[in-house]
């Protein structure tokens, strides 16, 4: 979740972050609806929720990675109302800041989905939902960041939360070519779909899910396929005959 200053400040009504004691703010709105679509693929319905952008306690020093609950042995909440819970409680504790530094996040996930992958099965899978309201400021390491994790299990969803110029956005999606680094290195794999909430605010849930998860189920069998690894299958099914399923 972004929490750099850009947002506005969360007392004011104008504010992407404001604490409204009445109805959930643009945050809460995208986290939920966003929120309750991917949910239904994590089996244990735990979730790592952390911030960046922030002036976080005791110390209020800036932090572009730190757990909302504040607990830096377990980031894990419940279900996506502990997300909700943990949003809440840390909102008025923190100082908004910046820049909007997207890259430690990535990389943050990306060593997790690294050590996943030295397991060699087809187990776990992170997808990383980056709540954001836009510009990046470190948008060279983001890149680098994201053609690293495009050899890695996992995907990256950017909602887009107000009205803020998305340009940054579309780029990293890479739909209108292909994604490179700074050095000119392009993505493995196409890993980024971005989608600007403001499109579906009046859209039914289905709309929301269709492109949230459009380009999920291809990044998965991409990446299991040039590893060669078989989905595991029930018990008593034989390896790999899930590959070949109309699914």
């Amino acid at each position: 979740i972004d929490f750099t200053a850009s947002n506005g400040d969360p007392r004011n009504s104008c504010s992407l972050h404001y604490i409204n004691p009445y109805q959930p703010n643009e945050y809460l709105k995208a986290l939920v609806a966003v929120g309750e679509i991917c949910q239904d693929y994590d089996s244990d319905k735990k979730f790592s929720a952390l911030g960046f952008g922030a002036r976080i306690p005791p110390n209020y020093e800036v932090s572009h990675d730190f757990a909302i609950n504040f607990s830096a042995e377990d980031d894990e909440c419940e279900g996506i109302q502990g997300v909700v819970e943990s949003y809440q409680s840390c909102l008025p504790k923190i100082q908004l800041y910046g820049p909007t530094n997207v890259a430690p996040i990535i990389s943050k996930v990306a060593k997790v989905a690294a050590n996943e992958e030295k397991t060699q099965e087809a187990s776990q899978y992170y997808i990383l939902l980056i709540l954001t309201d836009g510009v990046v400021t470190d948008m060279a390491d983001t890149r680098e960041a994201i053609v690293r994790a495009s050899y890695l299990p996992m995907s990256i969803i950017i909602v887009g939360v107000g009205n803020a110029d998305f340009t940054d956005m579309q780029i990293l999606d890479g739909d209108d070519g292909i994604l490179r680094s700074p050095k000119g290195e392009p993505v493995m794999r196409d890993i980024v779909q971005f989608v600007p909430f403001r499109d579906f605010k009046n859209a039914s849930p289905t709309a929301l899910a269709k492109c949230v998860l459009a380009e999920v189920p291809k990044q998965v069998v991409e990446y299991y396929s040039s590893k060669a690894l078989p989905p595991r299958g029930p018990k008593g099914s034989t390896p790999g005959s899930a590959l070949n399923s109309p699914q």
